[in-house]
């Protein structure tokens, strides 16, 4: 029985608009993944805690208030510290184009602006499953 692909949706820092990430936690779910949502102002600390006590496969984290910079690579930080880099990270929300383009260098995986289509974006967590899947074989 092929496992389900577990995401963690998270909301980190002081940032208190959820409601694209619950829409997206939804669409997660009904695309058929088990969603873990972690709720409103989390710690960098408390995702990736959140990420390896469910056992998930990526963190998807929204992100609004333009502390994406210093948030976000303060999980890909400590996924490194706590050898749980096997974890994908992605991220959505308000983050201008450069600044994606840094996050993405650093290691997001994929980055994903208000108005990405759920089709494109479910799409793509299916390529990502598939490529680590395919590194972890071959």
């Amino acid at each position: 029985m092929e496992k389900i692909p577990r995401i963690v949706v998270a909301k980190v820092g002081l940032d208190g608009h959820d409601r694209g990430a619950k829409v997206v936690a939804r669409a997660l779910r009904d695309a058929g993944f088990e969603v873990i949502y972690t709720g409103l102002r989390r710690t960098p600390e408390d995702v990736v805690q959140i990420a390896i006590q469910e056992d998930a496969d990526i963190i998807a984290i929204s992100i609004l208030s333009g502390a994406h910079m210093t948030l976000i690579p303060k999980v890909l930080e400590i996924l490194k510290q706590r050898n749980a880099e096997d974890i994908l990270v992605i991220a959505g929300g308000t983050i201008p184009d450069d600044d994606a383009e840094a996050l993405k260098r650093m290691g997001v995986k994929g980055v994903y602006p208000p108005g990405t289509l759920i089709e494109e974006f479910v799409a793509d967590i299916r390529r990502m499953l598939a490529e680590r899947a395919q590194a972890t074989v071959g």
